[in-house]
């Protein structure tokens, strides 16, 4: 897979926000604890967050679903390989998620085996809904969506750049489903039929490009 640039303004910034405080750090987790922590929940007919709701629940049965495939199926183009590859300043990458959220289960596998190619990189998630002041801090169009990336200087604690909650052109998508009023159903299949046609491929040239700005 060669990556093609695509505009990324609408997500992606890296304007000074300051810092992330020792303790939120601290309470990420990592991937497999994140998957686990769901398979849990789901075995009590549970999700994260306080709405254990039948739909909800399905979706979240359905995001692991999701995760498992992209898990088996993931490429990372050789571009972003190298980028990743050379890497030297350690970063943590804390995604804030919850397992319910359609978009985290498309884009946090990606960002998973982004992060097992370079030891400079520590992935951490922690859950929206424990943690609204830190979510606060970085809205999208004033709203609380998620996924997003906060990459972090892993010694100074400072923030380098943040992403999400999806690829600009799935955005873009996103705000045109909105707009029509689509029943659920048809805009959730819209979506996801993005992700599964797009295989990551514009999720990578964001962080690339991302990466090569805070170079």
């Amino acid at each position: 897979m060669r990556l093609h640039f695509v505009s990324i303004s609408i997500i992606m910034e890296t304007i000074n926000k300051g810092h992330i405080q020792d303790d939120i750090l601290a309470s990420g987790v990592t991937y497999a604890s994140y998957r686990n922590h769901i398979d849990d929940l789901l075995s009590e007919n549970k999700t994260t967050g306080d709405d254990h709701s039948e739909d909800m629940i399905a979706y979240t049965r359905m995001n692991v679903q999701r995760m498992k495939r992209i898990d088996k199926t993931a490429v990372i183009a050789s571009e972003l390989l190298a980028q990743l590859s050379h890497l030297k300043q350690p970063q943590t990458w804390l995604v804030i998620s919850e397992a319910w959220c359609g978009d985290a289960a498309q884009n946090l596998p990606y960002l998973h085996q982004m992060a097992e190619i370079n030891q400079a990189i520590q992935l951490k998630i922690v859950l929206r809904d424990e943690n609204l002041e830190l979510m606060d801090r970085f809205l999208t169009h004033g709203g609380r969506s998620i996924p997003k990336l906060i990459v972090v200087d892993s010694s100074s604690k400072e923030v380098l750049a943040d992403w999400g909650p999806r690829p600009a052109a799935a955005q873009t998508l996103y705000n045109d489903l909105r707009a029509q009023q689509l029943p659920y159903a048809e805009f959730s299949t819209a979506l996801h039929k993005w992700y599964a046609d797009n295989k990551g491929h514009d999720l990578q040239a964001e962080l690339l490009a991302l990466l090569q700005k805070i170079r």
